[in-house]
């Protein structure tokens, strides 16, 4: 599951139990995302408030589909197998299959078609963003204003990004795996939701 001590769901205790019980799966399973902060319950509650808030806060400018798109990308980009496999199960769950959802991850990275003017705007900018961000510039932004975004709009899109980029240095630096965990849902104050709700 991981390179370091967790502390299962069973065995928490205080402020640990708390947390865990807010993010329990409809069958008792707390992702292994979150299971990986256990020995620091402070950075769980760090990384679940940035999660709930660039992810599935309101108001976002991003529809759902969008999110989950550019958080493919992003992991697709930097070789994250556990972001691709619960955002990726998202996109599907939005978009109606799991085909549909690899045909427009693969676009997305490889400069297909098949992505609205939008989702194109969107995901260059992840791209770049995560590939080459010392080369970013103010011009960087025209495209993501050309197809409606707000410059609230515009950090909605580059929050969605750099958490994706934390989440997945985090992941792989501590080597956590799905193994197996219940994919494609999210918890939002205490309720446990599939991405598409």
């Amino acid at each position: 599951m991981t390179w370091i001590e967790v502390i299962d769901t069973d065995e928490a205790t205080g402020d640990l139990k708390k947390l865990y019980s807010s993010l329990k799966s409809p069958e008792g399973h707390v992702d292994n995302v979150m299971k990986v902060h256990s020995l620091r319950p402070r950075t769980m509650r760090g990384h679940l408030a940035l999660y709930r808030s660039t992810l599935h806060s309101e108001p976002n400018e991003l529809d759902k589909r969008e999110r989950e798109l550019v958080a493919v990308t992003v992991g697709t980009l930097n070789g994250c197998e556990y972001c691709v496999a619960h955002h990726g199960t998202g996109l599907a769950d939005i978009v109606g299959s799991q085909q549909e959802a690899i045909r427009l991850a693969k676009s997305a990275v490889e400069g297909g078609d098949g992505l609205t003017p939008r989702e194109r705007a969107f995901v260059d900018y992840a791209i770049k963003l995560t590939l080459r961000p010392a080369e970013m510039v103010e011009e960087d932004l025209v495209p993501l204003r050309d197809v409606g975004l707000s410059d609230a709009g515009i950090l909605d899109l580059n929050q969605i990004v750099a958490y994706f980029n934390y989440v997945t240095r985090s992941l792989q630096g501590l080597g956590v795996r799905t193994d197996g965990e219940p994919l494609g849902y999210h918890s939002v104050d205490g309720e446990v939701k599939r991405y598409s709700e």
